[in-house]
């Protein structure tokens, strides 16, 4: 279990320059309030960047810097797993990565990204989606698990039954295969090799036993003749070579995939920023009032002109970047034709290397028996063919091993596939998770039967059984759902104690869709909580909610600067 202790913060979004200190398991529940901007949701960010290094909302990293003070932005959370002591230290500016176990630093030798897998994967036991479908309820950038599609809903659900290393020793497996899929097929041409010379071989030895000095100045005429065509290939080598080493194609066409990887980013990007622009167009012309703050829409002409001018630029953008990209693909079929005629040159020469092998092998022996007056003794010929004969036995006998492995890991392979040992195993628990999410359901006086099959897919009948999807019902009944499943979840990872912890976060979701009744069903499940539990309830219902949780803290604004209300 993870037990989150303390989260600090300084230069952090609206933070100033002295550290804000939360407490993360003192008390069983504490309410956050504060006026729109004061900071409340920024510990929620803190905590999200500390361990995975991106905020819970939609914020780019550099906006994470105060943008009055600009510059050392630090974020400190401690926590323990068992018996163990962490504490993350992450910064911006200068950028700061450390994980401390137990007082000591763990070693930051390797990449960055490495480092932080070593948390995901050996500490936490968790990664960000699964993060946000445990610990965090909220309204802003949260995607509920209904929302997800069938592949992220599977991830969440194998981290918490603790079972991805099924799929990690998939991977195993795969990578395995692929070793021995190259076995094999090395094994496979030695064999061809092998059967050649032994062909050869054979041939050879009826050649010299019906070789006779009647036939001496045939066999003289073939080896000139072979030498001849020895000669012609190394010539013919000699001028494809020279061909390729002045072929600058291959590096070409790498920096235009480069180049074209580029575009494709610059094509999204600007698509993105179509969309919003688009969007923005389209609140203007169907609204005259702000509908945050029920305010006139000021020079709102103006700004319809300004975002259709916006918007004109960014399709001239797109326009010029796709007509980049276009003349990059030119380029690349091009280059790629002579990539291909250079794969046809060197598969030439190392087809003629082949042949002055087998041809100069061939006119050795034949003149060595030569030399003998075609008097040499068979013996040895012979024991040579019987060697490459016991040669090929033996090849066939370690493909014939590695075929069984290969054989023996496809079974492995597909008993850890997703529809193998994974779906059981989810499907034992499928009963359990069911139920806890309709019980969840029942007390927040939401009577449904809500079931998710092995493919985890809903299944939502009313009480007169009729059928219902999760996107048909209201937002506030869309809400009882997700909360349900929040529940659910933190008691599975508790009973799989996969990625079980004390905290839970619940980001304004008492200001959204829920009405009274719905209000207070959750209060009643959040007071049923075990007492190792610590629920922090971000909030603008100050007024209404106040009274109702153990502690309370208050953010608000000094000066520009986010801090807590002494």
């Amino acid at each position: 279990m993870i037990n989150f202790k303390s989260i600090k913060y300084k230069n952090f979004l609206s933070s100033g320059n002295s550290f804000t200190e939360i407490p993360l398991n003192k008390d069983k529940s504490t309410l956050i309030v504060g006026h729109n901007g004061a900071g409340k949701s920024t510990m929620l960010d803190a905590i999200s960047f500390a361990l995975f290094g991106k905020p819970h909302r939609k914020i780019m990293k550099n906006q994470l810097v105060n943008s009055i003070n600009q510059k050392q932005a630090v974020v400190e959370v401690e926590f323990s797993v068992g018996a163990a002591q962490f504490k993350i230290i992450r910064g911006i500016k200068p950028n700061i990565f450390e994980i401390w176990k137990d007082g000591a630093m763990i070693n930051q030798s390797s990449h960055s990204l490495e480092y932080q897998k070593i948390l995901e994967q050996n500490i936490l036991k968790l990664n960000h989606k699964s993060f946000h479908q445990v610990v965090v309820l909220g309204s802003s950038s949260f995607i509920p698990f209904m929302q997800l599609n069938a592949g992220h809903r599977r991830n969440v659900i194998e981290d918490l039954l603790d079972i991805n290393i099924f799929s990690k020793m998939n991977l195993i497996i795969r990578e395995r295969n692929s070793i021995l899929k190259e076995s094999i097929t090395r094994i496979s041409n030695d064999t061809n090799i092998v059967k050649s010379k032994i062909e050869q071989q054979a041939k050879y030895i009826r050649d010299i036993a019906a070789l006779t000095k009647e036939n001496r100045n045939k066999y003289e005429n073939q080896i000139a003749t072979a030498r001849e065509r020895i000669k012609k290939l190394q010539i013919q080598n000699s001028e494809l070579s020279l061909a390729l080493e002045s072929s600058t194609a291959i590096d070409e066409l790498k920096k235009l995939q480069t180049q074209k990887n580029k575009v494709i980013g610059e094509i999204a990007t600007i698509k993105q920023e179509m969309k919003s622009v688009a969007k923005r167009g389209m609140f203007l012309e169907k609204n005259d009032e702000c509908p945050t703050c029920d305010q006139p829409i000021a020079n709102k002409d103006k700004l319809i002109s300004e975002t259709r001018s916006e918007a004109q630029k960014v399709q001239s953008s797109l326009n010029t970047v796709e007509v980049n990209g276009n003349s990059i693909d030119t380029n690349i079929l091009a280059l790629e034709e002579i990539i291909k005629d250079v794969k046809e040159k060197t598969d030439t020469i190392n087809a003629n290397n082949r042949e002055i092998v087998s041809v100069n092998q061939n006119n050795d022996e034949l003149q060595k028996y030569l030399e003998s007056e075609v008097s040499a003794d068979l013996t040895g010929a012979r024991n040579d063919l019987e060697t490459m004969n016991s040669d090929k036995e033996s090849l066939f006998e370690e493909k014939l091993k590695l075929n069984e492995q290969f054989g023996y890991n496809n079974v492995i392979a597909e008993m850890l596939r997703d529809t193998g040992i994974k779906t059981k195993i989810i499907k034992q628990y499928l009963p359990t998770i069911n139920k806890l999410v309709n019980q969840f359901l029942q007390t927040l006086d939401f009577f449904v039967s809500f079931n998710l099959d092995e493919n985890f897919n809903e299944t939502i009948k009313s009480r007169h059984r009729d059928d219902f999807t999760y996107d048909s019902f209201s937002e506030g009944e869309k809400q009882r759902i997700d909360l349900s499943l929040l529940f659910t979840w933190r008691q599975i990872a508790k009973m799989k104690n996969s990625v079980s912890t004390n905290l839970l976060v619940l980001d304004e979701t008492f200001d959204s869709s829920l009405d009274h009744d719905g209000i207070e069903n959750l209060l009643k499940i959040l007071s049923m909580m075990d007492a190792n539990s610590n629920t922090f309830i971000i909030s603008h219902k100050g007024d209404i909610l106040d009274g109702k949780f153990e502690s309370k803290i208050e953010f608000v604004k000094d000066r520009n600067f986010s801090k807590i209300k002494n």
